[in-house]
């Protein structure tokens, strides 16, 4: 008899830019065909080891390390424990007859990679930045297809030819969203006018100083102040200074609504709410952003690795959805001179949302489902 189930491994693990898209790519290939199982290998200490779960994905648990940037006695322990995730890697895909396997890069990854190879899986990386991250470098190596995000990835890679530009699969519940029906009631959920003109400010988890500060100098520079708010996600590390801040600013005389909270659980909402965007230039961002069309300045976190957060930020920019202004140059001064003509002229917002919006790619969680697919003919079935 034939059994027409099949398991796909996946790895992306550590942040939400990895887990994320993998959950996204997970739910899509299960609507795509039923017959495949997503099953993920992470660590129970990370992202992964929470979100996965709660996804209704199963999750196998490995020991790996990540590599240090610096020469440390942390390299030592590194070859012994990849050799043991390797190994664990390898035990999951027999365990479960895995016929192929994806993975969203970081160290989480490489170990599912290896194993793919050593099992001849067919194996699809997808790399979310404009510039790969060490484990998809490495791994583009053998994998059958390379996922990118941004056009000009694919040169990057030693195989261009394997290259596919997919986009960066996204959330459901933001594609779900219909900010025209959602917006004000978004904007009562979080203490905001349901008709002002509404700028969403942040930084990240934890918090981005430069982004915080511009924000709150921003307070007595805005022409219209009576027809702006602001809603401000601070940052866990950094909310008490910067709700103090905003009280000061307050003081000194006119300025909009500002709604200053430590984070955002409902990014849906949020972006719901706002008519344009200052945020950083991760992967996962500017994927949202551009699946919902909003238009934003972006501040590149100025330490991400080969500088990516950059060239994500200026891929978008050079389409006309964004404009960056990194963050050794940011004040309130630049701030307001990007922003304003979008809060104060609907028809240059409109223009900028339909660049943010025609560079984005919804359809990104099928293109990256499709690709392994098309490396699973029927006689990689299993049969017993």
């Amino acid at each position: 008899m034939t059994d027409t189930h099949r398991t796909v491994l996946f790895a992306g693990g550590g942040t939400a830019g990895h887990v994320f898209p993998a959950l996204a790519v997970a739910r899509e290939l299960e609507r795509l065909d039923p017959t495949v199982e997503p099953v993920f290998v992470g660590t129970k200490d990370r992202l992964e080891g929470r979100l996965v779960p709660e996804a209704g994905f199963r999750l196998h648990h490995i020991d790996v390390l990540p590599v240090p940037r610096r020469l440390s006695l942390g390299l030592l322990k590194v070859p012994s424990a990849l050799r043991g995730a390797v190994r664990a890697c390898v035990a999951v895909a027999t365990e479960e007859r895995a016929v192929g396997a994806i993975t969203f890069g970081g160290y989480v990854s490489f170990p599912l990679d290896w194993a793919a190879a050593r099992l001849q899986l067919p194996l699809v990386i997808h790399e979310q930045n404009s510039v790969p991250g060490l484990a998809n470098r490495f791994a583009a190596r053998w994998a059958d297809r390379i996922a990118v995000t941004f056009p000009g990835s694919a040169d990057r890679f030693r195989h261009p030819e394997r290259v596919a530009v997919t986009g960066n699969p996204v959330r459901e519940e933001m594609l779900a969203l219909d900010q025209d029906a959602q917006r004000e009631d978004a904007r009562r959920h979080f203490g905001l006018q349901p008709d002002r003109v509404t700028l969403l400010v942040f930084g990240g988890s934890q918090g981005a100083r430069a982004i915080n500060q511009a924000a709150v100098d921003s307070y007595g520079r805005w022409s219209q102040p009576d027809r702006l708010q602001i809603l401000h996600a601070a940052g866990q590390n950094l909310h008490r200074e910067t709700a103090a801040a905003w009280e000061r600013a307050r003081g000194t005389g006119a300025g909009p609504l500002v709604r200053c909270v430590d984070f955002i659980d409902d990014m849906a909402a949020a972006y719901a709410a706002a008519d344009a965007v200052v945020c950083r230039a991760g992967a996962t961002s500017i994927a949202e952003l551009t699946a919902l069309g909003k238009p934003a300045v972006l501040v590149p976190y100025p330490h991400a690795t080969a500088d990516h957060q950059l060239h994500n930020g200026r891929a978008l920019e050079q389409a006309g959805g964004a404009v960056v202004i990194e963050d050794g140059d940011l004040d309130a001064a630049r701030l307001v001179a990007a922003v304003e003509p979008w809060l104060v002229d609907e028809t240059a917002c409109t223009a900028v949302a339909s660049a943010s919006r025609a560079f984005g790619r919804r359809d990104a969680a099928a293109n990256v489902a499709g690709l392994i697919l098309d490396l699973l003919p029927p006689d990689r079935r299993s049969t017993s």
